[in-house]
């Protein structure tokens, strides 16, 4: 398998595996249509991506220096999710309502990954995996291979949650799939706790 390919398939793994940030792709594909989850799902990966570059460009020295700084982003992420669930668990449902919600942001998307632990990780294996060296080419080539899967990959979760739109049309339906949706996210919490 060629380099390129290996690349490919590293982000490919780690983009389209759940997640909270496509836990939360799907449920603004439900809620919103696609073309309103685009502003996270762009966000999201400028986002990562952005992590991902500065990474391979040497602030993982910086981490080597102060290991605490994962243990912070750790620990915000996990209340930054559990914010997030709690938000959609008091969410009462209502559709048609006077101001229709506009979904997650560009903002919203991209301080997803900052606050993401899995994220941070993979940032870390991929360059630690394919750029270990220094090679200024391989952090941008990777990092531009990335964008196109982490984009499609986040993509693919919002367009999913489209289809979910057609079931999705009561309050009590919507409040089901907000508390499903809250409860998945709260897990990955638990689950950044456990690691």
């Amino acid at each position: 398998m060629t380099a390129f390919l290996s690349m490919a398939a590293f982000a490919l793994a780690s983009s389209i595996s759940p997640g909270p940030v496509n836990v939360v792709a799907l449920s603004a594909g439900a809620r919103h249509g696609l073309a309103a989850s685009l502003r996270h799902v762009t966000g999201a990966t400028v986002g990562f991506t952005l992590l991902l570059l500065l990474i391979g460009l040497g602030l993982h020295e910086l981490l080597a220096h102060f290991p605490n700084l994962i243990e912070i982003v750790k620990w915000a992420g996990v209340g930054f999710l559990l914010y997030m669930a709690y938000k959609l668990t008091i969410d009462n449902g209502q559709l048609g309502a006077d101001k229709p919600a506009r979904g997650p942001s560009f903002t919203h998307g991209a301080a997803m990954q900052w606050l993401n632990p899995k994220a941070w990780l993979a940032s870390l294996a991929g360059m630690g995996a394919y750029a270990a060296g220094g090679d200024k080419g391989l952090v941008w080539q990777f990092t531009a291979l990335y964008f196109v899967i982490c984009y499609l990959s986040i993509a693919s979760w919002a367009y999913a949650g489209t289809f979910l739109r057609r079931h999705l049309r009561e309050a009590k339906r919507v409040r089901v799939f907000n508390r499903v949706m809250a409860a998945l996210l709260a897990l990955s919490a638990l689950y950044l706790l456990m690691e």
